[in-house]
């Protein structure tokens, strides 16, 4: 017999709040993380399978990992038993291991263990749970908010499968709102709600990818507001506003709004003008820009414009860049702010620029034949066509450096690299000048 109705508080579906109604109970009803649950992929094929290894669910709240659960308990020939770790302990565990031994014994049937906020398990709880999960005695599903590879311990990683959930796109809480308005059953299509469109899109904006929130917040706006004479419940943007308390900065991610904030954020960084970087940054951000486009965004300023002048520039952004996407909003804006700053900040220069030229000239000049002393010669005879013969061993000269010149002889007055003589470039071009001028 299957356990369904452990995600279930009340009997009464309609008294649950409406998040908690419009849970999936199928995969197909599942909006967003397609890249772990598409029909195509290992997870979805495991869980129509009913052949579920033990998994660790990683992600944002919001982004299905009850829900992943609750499918799977919907789905499963398996007992389903569910504890959270904010509550439970090893007694608990205890009595979950027992019960499936015994249903094992008796009935063949196996047990999957599913274990809310998995991390707030101490080493020793979550060493319990080890030997039980090795053996099959349980299949665990554990959901985390927190970096698994931090929080859980190694032994029991090696023995789950790490399925990490992104933040849902704003296409899929409008998806999932517009589900939640016709569904008579479970959402709110006998309510004869009419919401606006820029209402619809703020709140998808204000929800920052998490499905919990936007129904909360559709919810809360049903529940707030009169109908009218017509009968019909009317959520523009500003009862939309008051239930989310934040004004919507007029911002369109795929029009003017959109570009003009991130080039004047751009412009802001290349200008070295902190206080614009920031109210730009500040800007995106509130109107909820995607933190991921932000993020390579800097990433490009720190090489196009910073360049070699202080090459730590993009290690910061880069790393700035992969923070941001873990860790979210809302302290994502101080990672972000912290890269920008730095790239802001930091002497300039375009000296990377030489590689646009260079393919510029690779595209009009075709395949002009590379020096033969540089070809490949790893491989036997190729001294008979010429090929490495000359090539002298770098090493082997003073400072490392023998000054022969290795560009096409058809190309040899081209110069792509131009440093600008600042930050770090004035010491490059010190140290090239000695080269230079020590040849012997």
């Amino acid at each position: 017999m299957k356990n369904i109705n452990i995600f279930e508080d009340s009997n009464d579906l309609k008294q649950a709040p409406l998040a908690s109604r419009m849970r999936p109970l199928k995969l197909d009803e599942v909006v967003g993380q397609q890249h772990i649950i598409g029909k195509d992929k290992l997870l979805y094929r495991a869980i129509q399978a009913d052949r579920l290894e033990s998994i660790i669910l990683y992600g944002p709240p919001g982004t299905g990992k009850t829900t992943i659960a609750k499918v799977i308990a919907n789905t499963t020939d398996s007992y389903f038993s569910k504890l959270n770790a904010t509550n439970a302990g090893i007694k608990d565990a205890e009595a979950v291991i027992k019960d499936a031994k015994f249903n094992y014994g008796a009935y063949k049937k196996k047990t999957i263990l599913f274990i809310d906020e998995i991390h707030r398990f101490n080493k020793n709880q979550q060493d319990f749970l080890l030997p039980y999960v090795e053996d099959g005695i349980v299949t665990l599903i554990g959901a985390t908010t927190e970096n698994p590879y931090f929080e859980v311990n190694n032994a029991l990683l090696s023995r789950c499968r790490i399925f990490e959930l992104k933040p849902l796109e704003k296409a899929d809480l409008i998806k999932l709102m517009e589900r939640t308005l016709t569904d008579k059953e479970r959402g709110l299509g006998d309510a004869n709600i009419v919401i606006d469109d820029d209402a619809k899109e703020f709140l998808a904006d204000m929800a920052n990818g998490d499905a919990r929130s936007v129904l909360n917040a559709l919810e809360l706006a049903f529940l707030t507001t009169k109908p009218e004479k017509d009968g019909n419940f009317h959520i523009t943007l500003s009862v939309a506003e008051e239930c989310i308390q934040k004004k919507a900065i007029r911002y369109d991610t795929n029009g003017d709004n959109h570009y003009d904030a991130i080039s004047a954020f751009i412009e802001s960084m290349k200008h070295t003008e902190p206080d614009a970087t920031l109210y730009y940054l500040a800007r995106m951000l509130v109107a909820g820009e995607d933190i991921k486009y932000i993020a390579r965004r800097i990433c490009v300023c720190a090489s196009e414009d910073v360049g070699l002048a202080n090459s730590q520039a993009l290690e910061v952004a880069t790393t700035a860049m992969l923070a941001a996407e873990r860790i979210g909003m809302p302290e994502a804006a101080k990672i972000l702010a912290h890269a920008a700053l730095y790239v802001c900040c930091s002497p300039k220069s375009n000296t990377v620029y030489g590689i646009t030229y260079a393919m510029k000239d690779v595209e009009k000049t075709g395949n002009i034949p590379i020096p033969p002393f540089l070809q490949d010669a790893s491989y036997k005879n190729a001294y008979k066509l010429g090929r490495g013969i000359g090539l002298d061993n770098i090493h082997s000269f003073p400072n490392h450096y023998s000054g022969k010149p290795c560009m096409p002889e058809e190309l040899k007055a081209k110069h792509y690299f131009k440093l600008s003589g600042t930050g770090n470039e004035k010491k490059i071009q010190e140290f090239l000048d000695y080269l230079k001028e020590n040849l012997k």
